[in-house]
């Protein structure tokens, strides 16, 4: 996805939301990794399990996934009603779906995915989301990545306090976790060993390769007289850009014969990949794809909502291709949620406007996969809908990373990761 891509498909709102997100993160991008906040209270790191817990890669699908065109369900009558030009055809007619079980249905945009669901390595969550009722890009995402909705005390992201109440899986490590993006996204906001890195293949200072060890002693003997945060930060990235140096991304091979797509988004779960092999100590890293705000001409059958769904679907059934199929040793839960999902009803320019309940995906070997998870979903007749008009949230997002939090990643501080929220268990995790 290029930002051309993003600008022809987002709303106003998302637009300038893109722009605030790129100059806060650029500008943050200095002090990334320094100390948690002050408010966090003292904890006792968790250490339990910590060679075996999995790194946690988290993937979000920014400016409101039509999860209705991901996941559909081919047997509510109401939701072919709701879209006459722009619903999934039901399995076994032209351009239909792949069942997953007696009431949803692939689209053939994610079939990527889908030899991971059959070997029950992949859940999908549907009807999931921020319980807080907001249909704001920019409110939406922010209290999705910080773990409280209308709290503007928390500043950090639920996966930075992961991070910074629990000891390093590799001690001594200098990268924990990393952003594939130009700035700082809210989830990882304030997480120690962390960075912003585009590209980890191509992560360095610029300029000339001839001079480019000498300038980055000199950046690290200039900043070494300081205090912390600066000198923590100068030496922490100038390490870094030895150690990405040395693994030599870009000439990366992934097994079992995966081929990643080769736009933004492939890349960066290529790179993951390479990273988590690697085996350096990066135990959280976050990719975003965006271009999801389909207002008008969504076409989930062959125009932008399809060309989306294969970019996203591809480069996840590659990288589970690659690091988990038939493969015990690597330890990987990988997490795709969007902010919100859209009206249950098209608009009148063939698209959809914003919504509530979504559809979220966990994938890894210990993650109870290969069915539809749902609580109380009902068939989409207007009185069932939120505000008559959207999928409604019958799963808080909480619930579902909490349970991995704990479970997957051997972290009990719940209640400081997502404070305010006590999560309910819905058995995502085996």
């Amino acid at each position: 996805m290029t930002e051309q891509d993003h600008t022809d498909c987002g709303c106003r709102e998302y637009n300038e939301l893109s722009r605030r997100k790129f100059l806060l993160g650029s500008a943050g991008a200095a002090v990334f990794g320094t100390m948690m906040p002050e408010w966090l209270p003292q904890v006792v790191l968790a250490k339990n399990f910590v060679s075996s817990r999995d790194v946690i890669v988290n993937v979000f699908l920014r400016g409101g996934t039509d999860g209705l065109s991901l996941v559909a369900p081919y047997q509510d009558n109401f939701y072919y009603a709701g879209r006459p030009t722009i619903a999934i055809p039901r399995p076994g007619q032209p351009n239909g779906g792949t069942a997953l079980d007696n009431t949803f249905q692939f689209s053939r945009g994610m079939l990527g995915m889908l030899p991971a669901y059959t070997a029950g390595e992949l859940l999908v969550v549907h009807g999931a989301g921020l319980s807080y009722n907001s249909r704001s890009h920019f409110d939406a995402q922010r209290f999705i990545e910080v773990g409280k909705a209308a709290d503007l005390n928390v500043s950090s992201g639920w996966l930075a306090r992961h991070l910074g109440t629990s000891e390093a899986a590799v001690p001594g490590s200098v990268l924990r976790g990393l952003a594939m993006s130009s700035g700082v996204p809210d989830t990882l906001e304030g997480a120690p060993q962390s960075l912003p890195i585009p590209d980890p293949s191509n992560f360095g200072l610029g300029g000339s390769t001839t001079t480019r060890d000498a300038r980055t002693a000199w950046l690290s003997q200039d900043y070494f007289p300081d205090i912390a945060p600066a000198r923590s930060s100068a030496l922490n990235a100038t390490a870094t850009f030895a150690l990405l140096r040395s693994l030599n991304i870009g000439a990366y091979v992934p097994g079992n014969g995966a081929v990643y797509p080769t736009n933004s988004f492939g890349r960066s779960l290529r790179s993951a990949a390479a990273l988590i092999k690697a085996d350096i100590g990066v135990e959280a890293i976050h990719v975003d794809i965006g271009g999801w705000d389909t207002h008008t001409q969504a076409d989930p059958i062959a125009g932008q909502m399809f060309n989306l769904m294969r970019d996203l679907s591809n480069a996840i059934g590659a990288f589970w291709a690659d690091v988990l199929q038939g493969n015990g040793t690597f330890n990987v839960t990988l997490i795709a949620m969007s902010e919100f999902g859209r009206n249950v009803k098209q608009n009148g320019d063939a698209g959809t406007d914003h919504g509530r309940g979504g559809v979220m995906f966990v994938m890894g070997h210990r993650i109870n996969g290969g069915r539809v998870l749902t609580q109380n979903w009902l068939p989409l007749d207007t009185p069932n809908l939120q505000d008559r008009q959207d999928v409604k949230v019958t799963v808080d997002h909480r619930d579902v990373l909490a349970e991995v939090v704990k479970n997957r990643l051997g972290n009990n501080n719940l209640p400081l990761i997502f404070p305010g929220y006590t999560p309910a268990t819905l058995g995502v995790t085996r």
